[in-house]
């Protein structure tokens, strides 16, 4: 007997309209170590105001923008991603914003987002993004060592991170986050230590910790095995989040999910809307998009985008591809929103998926709240998984809880799999 059936899945709150775009730029001067998303290599010597790459690619970029079913959406959030934003000539990004506005209705108070690497923009530069809207800045620094920042193929050194600081600070950008990753080839825990403290001295609103992930198809993931060396160990890598998590909640910042902080006020919105499964529009090479009760991904190369675009243009905005059925729904529902401090409400999973697929999801669950993992919220403050009427919110646990997400979710996925079919 199916446990989630199709008349749920057609009730799922989460098929409401967009209100946030990720705008894809894929250009970088070369590619770091470490990465493997969708970018075009530039070079050192291009000179991004008269790159024929980049205008080519706005221009395509504009035509999907404009192509795109915009379902009456008013705009809360823009992000825009990469590659490397802020090689973006200031008059391609307002072409960009000039198209969004002609599709949909943005916000006066929206969030627009912009990630930007030390030594890839100017004084000047920044503050015409300001004057366009940007109200939010994320800055790769990603290590205060040199060696570590050489290590992993990064342009910038230390002297370049505190130059674009100052340039963030001057134009008055208040609301600005740091990037950060632990786990790097070479990287000791003292390394760690002392990037953190820098970062705390400095002291934005926001900062994203990421962990090393080893992707097969990268420079690192080609040459290095997990936990050997020069890679730190599994127990260093786990040291070094639990240390991110002591110094900087004692510094203030709130772990408001999995890989990020803020201070109070200043969690990223646009990065919730992913993390709460909510739906939103991607657009450029490679983006990702969340609509109408499906997900699809754009080609990862500007020749393979660029055909799609013209094949959109001919179908005049419509994609055919499959919807999502419920249990995918529920799994992304209970994998986005676990990263998050807040967890889960029950009442959600109840509302969406009925009362016996959330007993069972708390059955799959019993053993890692039993290793303090896992925590329940209950309007009586008992601790019982079988009142389900009891039960407010789901929780992973800071720092174990969230330190052992991936086996956590994995256990979750596989017996859900197993005990319920659609």
């Amino acid at each position: 007997m199916n446990i989630i059936s199709t008349q749920n899945l057609n009730k799922i709150k989460i098929t409401s309209i967009p209100k946030s775009a990720y705008i894809h730029i894929p250009f970088c001067r070369r590619r770091c170590y470490y990465c493997d998303f969708p970018i075009s290599v530039l070079g050192n010597k291009t000179n991004i105001y008269t790159s024929s790459s980049i205008s080519e690619y706005v221009e395509v970029l504009c035509q999907e923008i404009l192509l795109t079913p915009s379902q009456e959406s008013t705009l809360e959030t823009i992000f825009f991603g990469g590659g490397t934003p802020s090689l973006l000539p200031p008059s391609d990004f307002e072409k960009i914003l000039n198209s969004l506005k002609q599709k949909f209705v943005i916000l006066p108070n929206v969030e627009i987002s912009l990630e930007i690497d030390p030594a890839t923009f100017t004084l000047e530069q920044l503050k015409k993004y300001y004057e366009l809207g940007v109200n939010r800045v994320s800055l790769g620094v990603q290590a205060f060592q040199n060696n570590l920042l050489e290590a992993c193929g990064r342009l910038h050194r230390i002297q370049d991170i505190f130059e674009a600081i100052e340039y963030i600070r001057q134009i008055g950008i208040n609301n600005f986050s740091l990037d950060l990753i632990s786990g790097l080839p070479y990287q000791t825990l003292e390394d760690w230590v002392f990037s953190l403290e820098t970062a705390i001295k400095i002291s934005p609103n926001h900062l994203s910790c990421y962990d090393l992930v080893l992707e097969p198809v990268t420079a690192f993931g080609k040459q290095y095995k997990p936990g050997q060396n020069p890679l730190p160990n599994d127990e260093i890598t786990a040291q070094m989040y639990r240390v991110a998590q002591q110094m900087l909640t004692d510094a203030g910042y709130q772990h408001y999910e999995i890989s990020n902080y803020a201070k109070p006020g200043y969690q990223c919105f646009h990065n919730r809307v992913y993390w709460e499964n909510l739906p939103y529009y991607g657009f450029g090479m490679g983006a990702a998009s969340y609509t109408n009760q499906q997900r699809f991904t754009r080609p990862r190369n500007r020749k393979d985008y660029y055909q799609w675009v013209q094949q959109l243009s001919e179908s005049k905005g419509l994609i055919n591809c499959p919807k999502l059925t419920a249990i995918d729904i529920l799994l992304e529902t209970l994998m986005l929103r676990l990263r998050l401090k807040e967890g889960i409400k029950l009442s959600l999973i109840i509302d969406d998926f009925g009362k016996k697929t959330a007993q069972k999801i708390l059955d799959i669950l019993k053993p890692f709240f039993t290793k303090n993992w896992l925590e329940i919220t209950r309007y009586d403050h008992q601790n019982d998984l079988t009142d389900l009427d009891n039960i407010e919110v789901i929780s992973l646990s800071d720092p174990e809880g969230f330190l052992f997400s991936n086996i956590i979710l994995a256990t979750l996925f596989e017996k859900l799999e197993e005990k319920i079919e659609v």
